[in-house]
């Protein structure tokens, strides 16, 4: 199984309360256990449950690639201590545009930024990935993390970017793009799916047509 329909406490923005990577996922602490069990089995990760920057909102505040997880500079002294105790590679970024997930897209290759990152900011970004920073938008938008979602294999994102922007995202993250929606019509896509490599889950509120396009566009069909 590599897809699963879900919610988180009956909220289908499942996107916002985690974030995963091949090697592990991170839920927030309102995160019920059977859906931690669920994620592990579609994911194929081991998940851990921690806040950060005192909300559950995972997703909205992280971001990673292979090589490290960024957090923004107003995580807590406890969550620092979780992620040393895990093991988990972290860098802090210092930046007012503190929902780092909201607004960087990675991977191995590249990190697509908000134009508003400053020079600094993207030099830290790019250090602490070992990738190049490119500044971007999505359907005219800034916070490019919340219009995308992506594997190695494909990336579905928001409904309206334009051409040249997906072919701007396709260039660089080097994988096929498909735009779409979740939750029955929800544009930011990031907010209903959950994804890695193996599998991804989904707001259970999306339709038919749109859990088959992400399926399609992440590549796993």
């Amino acid at each position: 199984m590599h897809v699963a329909k879900t919610s988180f406490n009956g909220n289908p923005n499942i996107g916002l309360y985690a974030f995963a990577t091949d090697d592990y996922c991170i839920v927030g602490r309102e995160v019920q256990k059977k859906s931690i069990r669920l994620i592990e089995k579609v994911l194929k990760v081991k998940v851990y449950q921690m806040n950060l920057c005192g909300t559950s909102l995972i997703g909205v505040f992280a971001v990673a690639n292979k090589k490290c997880l960024l957090v923004p500079d107003i995580i807590l002294e406890s969550e620092k201590e979780q992620l040393e105790k895990l093991k988990i590679p972290f860098k802090i970024i210092k930046t007012k545009l503190t929902a780092l997930g909201n607004n960087i897209i990675a991977n191995d290759k590249v990190a697509i930024v908000n134009p508003n990152f400053s020079a600094e900011e993207k030099s830290e970004i790019g250090k602490a990935l070992g990738v190049t920073v490119k500044t971007g938008r999505i359907a005219g938008l800034e916070i490019v993390g919340s219009l995308a979602v992506h594997t190695e294999k494909g990336c579905l994102l928001h409904r309206d970017a334009e051409e040249f922007e997906l072919n701007f995202i396709k260039d660089n993250l080097k994988v096929d793009c498909e735009t779409g929606t979740v939750n029955m019509g929800n544009p930011y896509v990031k907010s209903g799916i959950i994804t890695n490599n193996n599998g991804f889950l989904i707001g259970d509120q999306s339709g038919g047509p749109e859990i088959a396009l992400v399926d399609e566009a992440l590549g796993f069909l």
